[in-house]
C-alpha cells in the first residue's frame, strides 16, 4: 500500500502499525539505511504511517484522518 500511496496509484489513507516496540528496530533500519546511507526513501515517506501501542489510539488516528479531509461515514 505504501508504494501505491507513493505513486499516486491509489488515495491516502490510514496505515497502522501496532506495537511500537515489535516494528522500532524495522522503523529504525528503514530511517538509517534506507534513509540517511542510501537516500532509498524521503523521510517524508515516514509520515504515510502510524505505529501505535494501544487499539484506542489506533482510533484517533483514523479519526483524525477522516476529519482531516472532511469525510464521514455513510450509515
Amino acid at each position: 500500500a505504501l508504494t501505491l500511496i507513493q505513486t499516486q496509484k491509489i488515495g491516502r489513507f490510514p496505515i497502522i502499525l501496532v506495537g511500537k516496540k515489535y516494528w522500532q528496530g524495522l522503523l529504525d533500519w528503514i530511517r538509517v539505511v534506507m534513509g540517511e546511507e542510501n537516500s532509498n526513501i524521503d523521510v517524508n515517506d515516514l509520515d504515510l504511517f502510524s505505529v501505535v501501542d494501544k487499539p484506542e489510539e489506533a482510533v484517533a488516528v483514523i479519526n483524525k484522518f477522516y476529519s482531516k479531509y472532511m469525510l464521514k461515514p455513510n450509515f
